[in-house]
């Protein structure tokens, strides 16, 4: 499968040989790309050094930083201060609050619900409706279905199943990820979408989860950090002392 993306390898920053481990097995299993959160305070001496290890396995780095705030306030502050400085935001909706400003902030890519409780997990109709209006994509991470057991794993399947609904109810994208944190939690694309038809996505929608949909994230952020761009379809073409030159 061409394009196959990972927006989410959660390497153990420090350890060279398990990091190098995660990256080889995630070349083996056909990824082009990974999205690997970092710190908020991150060096780019790190960032460079991972961005070497990636290249040596034949993949392209996407930096990621992970919010938590606890919030809006504390989302709209980490943002002013963050966004600039990765190609990828998520943001872990704990509360109401955050995810509603999460979803219509045109600053958030990604939007995650970790709770396996229904009644902590906000992505409904109103959501889907924010998210709809701006550019935030729902992200279900697998590697939740492969830690869970029993009882709570029927939970999460019964809310992922909610929630995907909703979100192609209202056309709001859909990102499929790892959160692998080990090699033994990475799938590669056909288990990735084989997991999916648990919460009702269909192989097609979840095919382009794994490929287009971060593809097109990852593309667009990239164009908007870069120098010469000012807005949406204005960018600098030449700069000089005045506008003769």
């Amino acid at each position: 499968m061409k394009n196959l993306i990972d927006l989410h390898l959660h390497l153990p920053l420090g350890k060279q040989e398990e990091t190098e481990d995660m990256l080889h097995v995630a070349s083996e299993l056909g990824y082009k790309s990974v999205g690997v959160p970092l710190p908020k305070r991150s060096r780019q001496d790190l960032t460079n050094d991972l961005r070497k290890a990636c290249i040596s396995h034949g993949l392209d780095l996407i930096t990621r930083v992970d919010l938590s705030p606890k919030s809006p306030k504390d989302l709209i502050m980490d943002l002013r201060q963050l966004r600039r400085r990765f190609e990828l935001v998520s943001v872990n909706c704990q509360s109401k609050t955050v995810a509603r400003q999460a979803a219509k902030d045109h600053r958030v890519d990604l939007l995650v619900f970790p709770s396996i409780n229904p009644r902590q997990r906000f992505f409904d109709l109103a959501e889907a409706r924010l998210a709809s209006q701006g550019l935030a994509a729902l992200e279900v991470e697998m590697a939740s279905l492969l830690r869970h057991y029993g009882s709570h794993r029927v939970r999460l399947i019964s809310c992922l199943r909610k929630e995907v609904a909703i979100a192609k109810r209202l056309k709001v994208p859909i990102v499929i990820s790892s959160n692998a944190h080990d090699i033994y939690e990475m799938r590669g694309s056909h288990e990735q979408i084989s997991l999916a038809t648990l919460f009702d996505l269909e192989s097609n929608l979840a095919r382009e989860a794994v490929t287009r949909v971060p593809m097109s994230i990852v593309k667009r952020n990239r164009e908007k950090l870069r120098p010469s761009y000012v807005a949406r379809g204005i960018r600098v073409v030449r700069r000089g002392k005045n506008c003769d030159e």
